[in-house]
């Protein structure tokens, strides 16, 4: 035969088979035992590479899912990737990433591409559920999973954390060690995340017998600096211990704190969540709420599989990743039990 790439034609002259076969053993239809063989033999040793995109045309499957994350720099997601990366590779599916940078339009651009066929599945995180987001879900053209928290009624498995009563498990660490006046670093209000723990934060003041103080309070990007900056401002309410609303942040409370020559737990406790690896490489280690990054990742995968392998069964399925405290040097021990 001449150069270029083998076809399913050149197959099925070298295997001795008809082409309907080869397009079966290659599309993973189904075929007898010895075709599949004589198939798999023949494309071996013409050098055939199978073109993903056409196959999926044809309706067969790329063997490939993508994971739309927002922050591709953040350690939360890169925990997210490893854990799915290992179920679906063990599967047999290549996982492609896209980080949205928490666009609205882009995460429903990604929604969108599932009609491209160029992808079998999607794991999606946005922080923000918009009614579009809502209305893209509905009308996917694959399956997808929501690694968040889903308005009621929406048919698309998701696996979520609680992130109320995480930051309620923070929050109410800090008051048994001592502290009275508990700021709160958080993300931007209008996201998923945000309303969430400042629901967690609002509960377990209210449960401590401490009053809401919206001095103490600041909204902010989900960012070093910009948990520096908020930090820098809440010192004049004179706080005695600082809650972040992920790591990050609290990492940026932490470089305010040195700066301004105050001891860290003495002076200020300092608290995150997500217990990134972020958490551990802190000046001192952050105390903080695991969130179960990994867990929700794996959850997230073995879920696209199950819909991948039967997309008839009905009923949506939702998971919740309990939180755990992680307690570190930065808020010293508890005098009881978290």
């Amino acid at each position: 035969m001449g150069a270029g790439q083998p076809t399913i034609f050149s197959i099925a002259e070298r295997a001795g088979v008809s082409i309907a076969s080869v397009s079966r053993v290659l599309n993973g239809v189904g075929a007898r035992r010895d075709t599949v063989e004589r198939v798999e033999r023949a494309a071996a040793e013409l050098g055939y590479v199978p073109n993903a995109v056409a196959r999926s045309l044809k309706g067969g499957r790329t063997r490939q899912l993508t994971f739309a994350m927002p922050d591709i720099g953040n350690p939360v997601y890169v925990a997210m990737v490893r854990a799915i990366q290992a179920v679906t590779k063990a599967a047999g599916y290549r996982l492609l990433l896209h980080s949205t940078d928490a666009v609205v339009e882009d995460e429903l651009a990604v929604l969108r591409s599932l009609g491209d066929r160029t992808s079998d599945g999607l794991i999606i995180c946005p922080i923000r559920i918009t009614d579009a987001h809502v209305e893209a879900l509905r009308t996917a053209a694959g399956p997808v999973v929501v690694i968040g928290s889903l308005p009621d009624g929406v048919p698309v498995d998701s696996v979520r954390a609680d992130s109320v009563a995480g930051a309620a498990l923070a929050v109410r660490h800090l008051h048994e060690t001592g502290r009275r006046r508990i700021a709160f670093v958080n993300g931007p209000s209008d996201t998923v995340p945000g309303g969430n723990r400042d629901a967690g934060y609002r509960a377990a003041l209210d449960d401590c017998g401490l009053v809401y103080d919206p001095d103490l309070v600041v909204h902010t990007d989900f960012g070093i600096e910009s948990g520096a900056e908020a930090t820098d401002r809440l010192l004049a309410a004179r706080p005695d211990a600082v809650f972040c609303a992920n790591d990050q942040l609290a990492l940026g409370a932490a470089r305010a704190l040195h700066a301004r020559g105050l001891r860290i737990p003495e002076d200020v406790a300092v608290a995150g969540m997500d217990d990134s690896v972020l958490a551990q490489a802190g000046w001192p280690p952050l105390t903080s709420v695991d969130l179960g990054s990994t867990e929700r990742g794996r959850r997230a995968a073995d879920l696209l599989l199950r819909r991948l392998d039967t997309p008839e069964a009905a009923t949506p399925s939702s998971t919740t990743a309990p939180p755990r405290l992680v307690v570190r040097a930065s808020t010293g021990p508890a005098s009881t039990d978290s």
